[in-house]
Order: C-alpha cells, then structure tokens, then sequence
C-alpha cells in the first residue's frame, strides 16, 4: 500500500489551546510537514485547491513546486484540482512545470468541485454546466500532458485548439487520477479513458462507495486499457502514542472541524447533504466512518481493513485538520512513517 499525505490547508481555531494559525502559517506548516514526510517514507502529498473559503490553499502548484525544492522521493500531487472551473491549457502547463522542476514527481487529482456551488459563481460559470466543463478540461488535460501537438474540436464552453503543443512538456505523460465517487459517471469517465480514481474524503461509512469502486473496475477491464486500475481513498486520521491520548487530543479538534463543514456548507451549497444536520457523533466516526484515531497498531489495522474493503493501493491521510499544531503535526508524521508504514500491506 503506498501512504500520501493530504491536506486542505483549514483554518480554524485550535480548541485546545485557543491559537488560530495565519493563512501564511498553515502554508509553511504544509511544506516543512511533507519535508518531514519524504524522509519518513510517505508516497507523496495532495494539496487541496479551494477560493474564497476557510481553506486557504488556493495555488496547489506554487505549494507543490515549494514542496518538490525541498524534497527528493515524493509525488506531488492534489486533493482535488479543481478542473471544471479552470482553463486546462493553463492549468496543464502549472503542473507541467512542476514536473520537470520536480524531475517527474507530479501527479494530478482532478475534481469537478460541485460540492460548492460558490466557486462556479465566483468563475462567472454555472453549476448546470459543471460535468460538461468537467469532462472538456479532462479530455484536454490528457492530450496536452501526451508531449504530442494537441489538436481539439472545441465546445459550447471552450474555443478549439489547433496545434498546440504544451511548454514545458513534462517530463513523462503526468499521471492523471479523476476525484469523486458520488455517482457511476465518474467512474465511467475515469475507466474508459484509462485513468486513475480517487474516492473523496466524506463524513460517513466508507461502504458506500463499493458499488462505484465495482463499476469502475468492470467498466476499466470492459475498455482493456492493458494495465490493472489504480483506486485511492482519503481518511482523517490521528496517531498517538496510546489510543486514549490520541482520541483525547483529536475529538475536540475533529469536532471543531465538523462544525467549519457544518458552517461551510450551508453558505455555499443551496442544496447541502444531509451529514450536515446531523449532530457530530465521535463514536462512529471513529469505528464506522473516514477517521482512523489511535495508536500507531491501531490506525495500521484500520488502513489495511479500509484498503482491502475498497481495493486501493494508495491511501491519504488527512492529519492536520481542526488546528492541529505545527509540531504535533510533524510529529504525527514521523510516528507513521516509523510505526504505521512499515505494517502496511
């Protein structure tokens, strides 16, 4: 199993010892973090893109080439890029740039980020829109990271392009995975052009993305791409050096970030889901849920059991949610990469 850390950049007040971290902080806190990782043998990172929210990584690219100067082994990747709301010209040459700055570490999780309706507001763009400005920028980024000259038809939402070859070209074609698990089409897309799926990070039991899982692997082996499908899921996680200090130290801190979602949401979907009246319940999701809080034995088991229920060979763990300090931050990282990874399957 590889292991990748994740984040989202939140903003929150530390319930524990009353510091909100700046927007400047959270960012530095990232990097120095995923220096730690690289030498703690993680895969790679994912950094979230959002605008206009408490999550403050906006520019994933600018953080992940700021990660790759300081790094040797990881992957450099996203959690999601938000593809629908950008051109895929511009964002294909970012994340070109990051991979040959990187010298070929750079991956791209693409997501269609209807979740929060407010972006596409904020692009001037409609959310009625939103899977086939998805699917544009996702066929686009495929043939723009091929090295060959991209020549496309263009749509009711983009302009053609003709002849058009990407600078830099990376370093190899950067490995595209496509985010979601919400509905079968996601799946579909993902499997019949041969790419990559993430499931997304969501406050409920992990089972039910089962049924896409099954569907994107048919629908992957229906198209005989040659090659076995790679699947990936995101979970919240906190380790410590016993279970009860870890569960101690984190339900405050998962609590407050609860109730930023529960705050979020609302302002920014007209139509939020329903976890979001629900009152935040530690028990489950910490037993039946994304959360994985423990020991270091503990959340291992919990990752191998999540692994082989939804068959994904890369995992992120999202650590430094609900105003996790720096320094417990990297400390969690160190404590995985010497006691969780190594139990790995």
């Amino acid at each position: 199993m590889k292991l990748s850390l994740m984040t989202l950049g939140d903003q929150v007040t530390d319930p524990i010892t009353g510091v909100r971290d700046t927007a400047a902080q959270r960012h530095r806190a990232i990097v120095e973090a995923s220096v730690v990782a690289d030498g703690a043998g993680f895969h790679g990172v994912h950094v979230g893109e959002h605008h206009g929210l408490e999550y403050t990584t906006s520019a994933p690219p600018v953080i992940l080439a700021a990660i790759g100067e300081r790094t040797r082994n990881l992957r450099l990747s996203t959690a999601v890029t938000l593809a629908a709301n950008l051109d895929p010209i511009r964002a294909a040459e970012d994340y070109a740039t990051v991979d040959v700055l990187s010298g070929g570490r750079c991956e791209v999780v693409v997501g269609r980020g209807n979740f929060f309706v407010s972006t596409y507001t904020l692009f001037g763009q409609r959310i009625e829109d939103s899977h086939e400005l998805f699917h544009d920028a996702v066929e686009v980024l495929v043939q723009l990271w091929s090295g060959k000259s991209v020549n496309w038809p263009g749509s009711a939402h983009r302009a053609p392009i003709e002849d058009f070859v990407l600078q830099p070209p990376p370093v190899g074609a950067v490995p595209l995975w496509i985010g979601g698990g919400a509905s079968e089409s996601t799946a579909e897309l993902a499997a019949r052009l041969g790419l990559n799926l993430m499931l997304p990070s969501a406050f409920g039991n992990p089972e039910m993305f089962k049924p896409v899982v099954e569907t994107y692997k048919e629908r992957f082996a229906f198209y005989g791409h040659g090659r076995e499908p790679q699947i990936g899921a995101c979970w919240h996680v906190n380790v410590g050096a016993t279970s009860q200090a870890a569960r101690e130290r984190w339900e405050p801190r998962y609590r407050a970030y609860f109730e930023l979602m529960k705050e979020i949401i609302p302002r920014v979907n007209p139509d939020p889901p329903a976890f979001i009246k629900k009152a935040f319940d530690f028990d489950f999701l910490t037993t039946r849920g994304p959360a994985f809080v423990g020991s270091a034995d503990e959340v291992a088991d919990r990752l191998n059991s999540a692994a082989e229920m939804l068959s994904t060979d890369t995992n992120l763990v999202y650590l430094d949610m609900g105003g996790q300090p720096e320094g417990e931050f990297r400390d969690m990282v160190e404590l995985i990469g010497s006691r969780v990874i190594p139990q790995l399957h």
